[in-house]
C-alpha cells in the first residue's frame, strides 16, 4: 500500500482535498428543517390540523372508509387505508416540512407544516 503513496505528488493532494471540500459544501445539513403539525384534508377539505408534540392516531372518514394517520416522535405517516394500491401507507414517515401523503382512491391526504419548507425544484 505505500507504493503507490509515493506516487503521489502534492498537486494530487491538493486536487482530493478540493473535491471532498465540494462534496461536503452541497452535502445537506441534518436536523436543519422541523415540522410542527401535520394538516389533514378530507374531501378537498381541512378536516384537522394536528400538533406533532402528541403521539396519537386520528381516523379520518373517506368514500371508501376510514384511514388512519399515526403521529409518533414528531413524524408523521398514514398507517392504513381502504384504498386498493396502498400507495400513501407505503410513503412511511414523514418528518420535513412540506412532505405529503395522498390517497386519491379515499380523497384523504397529510402535509407536514413549518417554517422551513424545502424546494424540489425551482423554475423561471
Amino acid at each position: 500500500m505505500k507504493q503507490w503513496l509515493r506516487l503521489l505528488r502534492p498537486g494530487d493532494w491538493l486536487v482530493a482535498a478540493l473535491g471532498l471540500g465540494a462534496v461536503l459544501a452541497v452535502s445537506p445539513v441534518p436536523g436543519g428543517q422541523h415540522s410542527n403539525a401535520v394538516l389533514i384534508r378530507a374531501g378537498g377539505a381541512v378536516f384537522r390540523q394536528a400538533s406533532l408534540d402528541s403521539d396519537q392516531r386520528i381516523s379520518v372518514p373517506g368514500p371508501l372508509g376510514t384511514t388512519v394517520v399515526h403521529i409518533a416522535n414528531r413524524k408523521v405517516r398514514i398507517e392504513s387505508d381502504p384504498s386498493p394500491r396502498q400507495y400513501c401507507v407505503l410513503q412511511g414517515w414523514l418528518e420535513r416540512p412540506g412532505q405529503a401523503a395522498v390517497c386519491l382512491p379515499n380523497r384523504t391526504s397529510i402535509e407536514l407544516t413549518g417554517s422551513d419548507h424545502a424546494l424540489d425544484s425551482v423554475s423561471y
